[in-house]
């Protein structure tokens, strides 16, 4: 089964448990709103990529440790999205969740989403519960404070911003979650993944940075210019567009020189530079463009 396979699967069956018994309707439409279309599905992938590398001998605790992730990357832009923090209209080519549904209803599926990433994990954690209670711990250090997607969210409202903490927070944490993670669901140790997953988060911070100047909003499926609208600190600001995508082939090259030795590491290292490459908008290299998250 396709990594993708595997990916929707598991998703399907979660979001299916979240909508189970007497649920209030909107809501439960909500939660699946929330989470399709998929987008590009890149931090499950990443996951699932180095598990298999790693051996992959639990695929039914990969697949959750996938979905687990992709739960509460779904919930982060439904809430990024709400007008008290980016007021942006558009999420994956749509309406953001909050004007499909309601700002109420945004924050109560955000909010369920992250809830139900622990949860899917807690259900898988028979087979090796060892496994899992390490899964747990690496999401709940990733998704909340001091290392997590909250304290990134977080730093947004200091008068003075750590730019390096603020993007290793922001959107580091979540690669460093799927590296790691993708390790622990396969036995082997988290440790040693951590510098893979920092590396691709900020390679892909870069990528979004010139996807925001670069893209327009049909391309991008949610508005464009973000950062220059909001004052945001950004590579092409910083490095020019050029400058930044020397920025990303350098990090590019760091992120897949730190590859742990494991059995799949030729085939990871060739997933990570032909994914990432993808990442790139299209007018600046000529190369197809993922599509938006």
């Amino acid at each position: 089964m396709r990594i993708s396979e595997r990916i929707d699967a598991t998703m399907a069956q979660a979001i299916a448990s979240g909508q189970g018994g007497v649920a209030p309707a909107k809501l439960a439409a909500a939660l699946e709103y929330a989470v399709t279309p998929g987008g590009a599905r890149i931090r499950p992938t990443i996951l699932t990529s180095v598990a298999m590398a790693c051996g992959d001998d639990r695929p039914e605790l990969t697949n959750a440790a996938g979905v687990a992730l992709e739960v509460i990357h779904c919930a982060s832009l439904v809430h990024d999205d709400l007008p008290c923090f980016d007021d942006a209209d558009m999420r994956r080519g749509k309406p953001a969740v909050h004007r499909a549904y309601s700002e109420p209803l945004a924050v109560l599926a955000g909010d369920s989403l992250i809830i139900m990433g622990f949860q899917i994990l807690a259900r898988a954690a028979s087979d090796m519960p060892d496994r899992a209670l390490r899964l747990i711990d690496i999401l709940g250090t990733r998704t909340g404070m001091p290392f997590g997607i909250c304290a990134g969210q977080g730093w947004e409202s200091e008068d003075q911003i750590d730019l390096s903490a603020y993007h290793q927070a922001k959107t580091g944490a979540l690669f460093i979650a799927a590296t790691q993670m993708g390790a622990v669901a396969a036995g082997q140790e988290a440790e040693p993944w951590e510098e893979l997953g920092a590396r691709i988060g900020e390679a892909f911070q870069v990528a979004d940075d010139l996807r925001d100047a670069l893209c327009d909003e049909q391309t991008l499926g949610k508005p464009a210019g973000q950062d220059d609208l909001h004052g945001r600190p950004n590579a092409v600001a910083s490095y020019g567009v050029q400058g930044a995508i020397q920025r990303f082939d350098d990090i590019l090259g760091g992120a897949i020189s730190s590859i742990p030795s494991c059995p799949g590491e030729a085939a990871l290292a060739q997933m990570v530079r032909a994914y990432a490459d993808k990442l790139v908008p299209a007018g600046a290299r000529g190369r197809p463009t993922v599509p938006g998250e």
